[in-house]
């Protein structure tokens, strides 16, 4: 019988009460993107709406693409995008900073300003989810396709405490199937329907969205199915288990009454499929359902919103024949719940007030049933995780101040609390896991994390042309269940656990300390004063991470006994335990726009450019894993009447500083030719376009270790060859027709 009452009961009664406290006597207060919080919009017919909100003048434009703290990706860029990519996780690297660690075909974690995995926070329509595979071959990204996002928002390092605690890098906000009001009682039906096909890996798919409303509801439908196989690399190799089939919903039904918006949504996954090539096992099925409400309301006062959502996902791993094959089920069960309660308090035309409540539940169990004939996996039930929790409560308070004609600080804090347990394990069998499994039971693993986080901005606008700001924050993130409390030194479990890509194995600590990074960024814009010509925005920073959660090369007796030379190696897989360590990242965003011709005739051209770089290490002198090289992209844009079009340079550097811990695999520079264009009349849009026009090949700097193409005797048949880097994909024509209605 499995405990379900590990989390301490004063904790559960602590978030209850924190939930129903009346706002005033929230404490610490937190700093939230002013432009989502106190920007006006006025309701158009057919686009979505949000309720009045507090106005404070001048606004200031914290989600916007003038400020440092935040990157926003429109629905439409979203939407060009799905011509290249069903993977929505991709899209971060469309922003400045922004990478992608390579995974699935739909599964990629993002990563900003050298900070990946979780590190990077993802929310869905206000949901979190946590991680639901030892692998992580679940994030959130891959719960919506690109074709189903409406607004994707990127906050950075220093962004204000009130958007979110319990990550250090950055935090993603994604917007799906928001309310869409249309005037008059009578209802009127919207929507698209588009479908694709991508030569490279002979991928297909088709996405849906339907709306119907009048002036105080609304119900939206959106949806999409692709699928994928194994993609070819430049060279004419066909990548290994690469391939992917999945598909999501949504069903958001809104309600306004008078100032007041209510909204009920519900959704889910299936996806029967997902080849991984830099790991040892596949994604066989997963499938998800999850309900969130959501309330805004606007008053005298200001603005108050709440949140609460449940989510289920039941997600198996195994082998995907011919690529993999063998019989090695495991299992995983995840249950998140939240609810959130936040107010924006207008004190003076001047001042605002920001104060909030979250509380976040996770419970984890991760399971490898026996197979039958098995000496090794058998007789009995892996309990890999049992009973995991982790329960979250934060509070937050923000101030706001318009301080002269053209200053602007915003100041925040927050207190996240977070308790962590789970139960009693168990290996195989006795002989296998028995002294692990032991040890393990014998030790205390409930703990309590209290996180404090702080946040500062100032900002500066001299004119019509220019602004500068300044960014000072700290931000904290506890472990993961997997990192705490993943327990066998075993050589095949321990290669199980990791989300890394890299083919090595990994241990966890119950010992692990929450990191917490303190970061400083600058942001220096100029433009046009009207923002139609040119711009160039230059945003340096640096962050010093104190315990930040990295892996040193495991010493315990089994990891020796795996591999003699374990410490040493320099040319094979290892055997890891996660660890603290003091860390320091930085680097600089650069990118700008610059309009070359505008005529009747001739139409529209623009220069487009962007520069990255970060470097990242351990006060050790060990390198940060999967830190992308220098990168830029140049790229020309036209439009003329309803042709537009887009040819894009894309360069990466050379990775030569890896993480000598993890062996991590160097990767040469490279550069790709883009090309996509599209026509749209009426209600129809065709798009098309060419991934990689040269067939460059390449290796993917974040894409990990290929431990399928490339195989070398062992005492199992065969077994992954260190050594080779995940390939990229080679050409693809791409085409997508998109219907509206």
């Amino acid at each position: 019988m499995r405990d379900r009452s590990l989390i301490p009961a004063r904790a559960l009664r602590l978030s209850t009460a924190l939930v129903s406290t009346p706002l005033a006597l929230l404490g610490p207060l937190a700093a939230a993107p002013a432009a989502a919080q106190h920007a006006t919009h006025e309701a158009a017919p057919n686009t979505a709406t949000e309720l009045p909100a507090v106005v404070i003048r001048p606004p200031v434009d914290a989600g916007g693409g003038a400020g440092g703290d935040a990157a926003v990706i429109s629905g439409e860029q979203a939407a060009a995008a799905t011509l290249f990519t069903s993977d929505s996780g991709a899209l971060i690297g469309g922003v400045p900073g922004g990478a992608a660690w390579g995974a699935g075909g739909v599964s990629s974690l993002p990563a900003v300003n050298g900070m990946g995995a979780d590190r990077v926070q993802v929310a869905i329509n206000g949901m979190i989810f946590s991680p639901a595979c030892p692998n992580e071959m679940n994030p959130p990204l891959s719960f919506t396709n690109p074709a189903m996002i409406a607004t994707t928002k990127v906050y950075y390092g220093t962004a204000p405490v009130s958007v979110g605690g319990d990550y250090t890098g950055a935090k993603v906000d994604v917007s799906v199937a928001p309310a869409r009001f249309t005037p008059g009682d009578q209802v009127q039906v919207s929507g698209r329907v588009s479908g694709f096909y991508r030569s490279n890996g002979n991928s297909s798919g088709v996405d849906a969205t339907a709306t119907a409303s009048n002036a105080d509801t609304s119900v939206t439908y959106t949806g999409g199915w692709a699928r994928a196989s194994d993609y070819q690399s430049g060279d004419g190799t066909t990548i290994k288990s690469t391939m992917y089939e999945t598909q999501n919903h949504a069903l958001s039904i809104s309600k306004k009454i008078e100032d007041n918006l209510f909204t009920v949504q519900v959704g889910g996954q299936f996806m029967p499929s997902q080849g991984f090539v830099n790991q040892y096992m596949d994604l066989v099925e997963n499938k998800s359902l999850f309900v969130n409400g959501r309330y805004e309301g606007a008053f005298d006062w200001g603005r108050l919103e709440a949140t609460a959502f449940v989510n289920r996902i039941r997600h198996t791993m195994g082998f995907i024949a011919p690529d993999k094959t063998g019989d090695m089920p495991m299992d995983t069960r995840s249950t998140d719940l939240g609810t959130t309660v936040k107010a924006t308090v207008g004190l003076a035309p001047d001042t605002l007030m920001r104060i909030g409540s979250e509380v976040f539940y996770n419970n984890l169990d991760d399971w490898w049933p026996p197979v039958q004939g098995s000496m090794m996996m058998g007789p009995d039930t892996f309990e890999n995780i049992n009973n995991g929790q982790r329960l979250r409560v934060g509070t937050y308070a923000e101030w706001e101040k318009e301080l002269a004609d053209k200053w602007t600080a915003v100041i925040g804090l927050r207190n996240d609390i977070v308790w962590m347990n789970t139960g009693d394990v168990q290996g195989y069998n006795a002989m296998m896991d028995g002294a692990d499994a032991a040890l393990f039971n014998a030790q205390s693993r409930a703990r309590t994390d209290i996180n404090f986080d702080a946040s500062a901005t100032v900002r500066y606008e001299p004119d019509a042309a220019s602004l500068y700001e300044l960014g000072l924050a700290r931000k904290t993130r506890s472990p993961n269940l997997y990192e705490s409390y993943a327990w066998s030194t075993s050589a095949m479990a321990m290669k199980m656990i990791g989300w890394f890509g890299d083919g090595n194995g990994y241990v966890g600590n119950l010992d692990l300390e929450p990191e917490a990074a303190h970061t400083v960024s600058f942001t220096a814009s100029w433009h046009d004063a009207a923002q139609k010509t040119w711009h160039l925005k230059v945003s340096p920073y640096y962050s010093y991470v104190v315990d930040y959660i990295d892996a040193d090369r495991c010493t315990l007796p089994a990891c020796l006994k795996n591999l003699p030379g374990n410490p040493f190696v320099t040319d094979n897989f290892v055997y890891l335990q996660f660890a603290n360590h003091d860390a320091w990242l930085y680097g600089v965003n650069i990118d700008g726009r610059l309009t070359l011709w505008d005529s009747d005739a001739f139409g529209q051209g623009a220069l487009r450019g962007a520069l990255n770089f970060v470097q990242g290490q351990r006060t050790d002198g060990v390198n940060l894993y999967h830190i992308m090289p220098v990168n830029g992209t140049l790229a020309l844009d036209t439009a003329l009447g309803n042709w537009t079009a887009s040819l894009e340079l894309q360069l990466v550097g050379a990775k030569v500083l890896v993480s000598e811990v993890r062996n991590e695999l160097e990767t040469s520079a490279y550069a790709l030719l883009n090309f996509r264009t599209a026509y749209e009349w009426d209600m129809v849009r065709v798009d098309f376009g060419i991934e990689n026009i040269l067939d460059t090949e390449y290796d993917l700097p974040l894409g990990g270790a290929n431990l399928v193409n490339y195989q070398v005797p062992s005492m199992m048949g065969s077994s992954a060859a260190w050594g080779y880097p995940v390939a990229g994909m080679g050409r693809s024509i791409n085409t997508r027709v998109t219907v509206k209605f």
